[in-house]
């Protein structure tokens, strides 16, 4: 982005109160209001993939509204999400609700307009499937990509009655394409399995598991470490199921399973990868009509506060 040019940052709060103006995220600028930008936030309002609850297309409206109470500054982090750095919001993705392999091109095309070596994304959902396309853009743009990977389950799996694209098996698909770097890490896995074979097949993909009772051994800031270390300075990926959260922090969601993170643990890991090489990141399965008092939509707003400061923090 040219320096040259003044950073639009939020609209002003002291001016138009936080419950008025824009329903941009955190009310920044739209991505029509600015001639260049550095992070693109933008929808994917899609949940065809979803094997229990839907209603993830809902997500990014969800989001967005839960994100009005966000502030210019980060304190932990020290840095100015929205003023180092120019993000701006580019609307939702239109993709079909009735065939998945269609929407999932049509999620590579929109996010391959967004994104550059420069430019970054934040992508709200939507449901886990999303994923797949994203790091198909992603990919063409940088190569091989070190996910870190934040759920309460695998996303390994094959298929779900016969169906090799849900939101159970992005990342199975992302290894089988070649679109992951070695050492990837899913965080906060936790509860039943199909089968334990499912933890074979995790491990020949490459995984690395830290499941939410390690996350409660060691504390967050050392698992945060620890993500840090292991992705070096490679192109980093941060996909964040809100399911990783415990229903007491996250009910509004599809696959809700309890013993997970709290909303502070997982704040504190995402703040160990900031400076990393983050080139996109996702937050996907906020399904709003389980949510009560936006428990859901404000945890996942701060979620994308964090990650928008580790992309400044870079």
């Amino acid at each position: 982005m040219d320096r040259e040019r003044p950073i639009i940052g939020q609209v002003n709060a002291l001016e138009t109160p936080r419950f008025a103006g824009p329903t941009t995220f955190a009310r920044i600028p739209s991505i029509t209001e600015v001639p260049d930008y550095d992070v693109a936030v933008v929808g994917i309002p899609f949940d065809t993939g979803v094997s229990y609850r839907p209603g993830a297309r809902f997500g990014p409206a969800a989001i967005r509204a839960g994100s009005k109470l966000l502030r210019p500054y980060n304190p932990e982090l020290r840095v100015r999400p929205f003023l180092d750095q120019q993000v701006v919001d580019a609307g939702d993705i239109a993709v079909s609700p009735f065939n998945i392999v269609a929407a999932l091109d049509a999620v590579t095309a929109g996010i391959t307009r967004l994104i550059s070596a420069d430019r970054r994304v934040l992508v709200l959902g939507g449901d886990h499937t999303i994923a797949l396309p994203v790091l198909r853009a992603l990919h063409a743009v940088h190569g091989p990509i070190a996910l870190v990977h934040f759920d309460a389950h695998l996303d390994t799996w094959d298929t779900y009655f016969g169906e090799p694209y849900t939101h159970g098996t992005p990342f199975r698909r992302a290894f089988e394409e070649g679109l992951l770097a070695p050492g990837a890490f899913h965080v906060g896995i936790r509860n039943s399995l199909y089968d334990a074979q499912d933890l074979v097949d995790d491990q020949g993909f490459g995984f690395t598991i830290v499941t939410s009772v390690q996350v409660g051994h060691e504390g967050a800031a050392a698992v945060g470490a620890r993500l840090r270390e292991a992705v070096g300075d490679r192109p980093v990926y941060v996909s964040v199921d809100i399911d990783v959260l415990d229903p007491a922090h996250a009910p509004g969601t599809g696959t809700p399973e309890a013993g997970g993170l709290t909303s502070r643990e997982l704040l504190e890991i995402l703040r160990g990868l900031a400076g990393t090489r983050l080139v996109g990141a996702d937050i996907v399965e906020v399904a709003p009509a389980y949510d009560h008092a936006e428990l859901t939509a404000v945890a996942a707003a701060a979620v994308g506060y964090e990650l928008l400061s580790a992309f400044t923090a870079r």
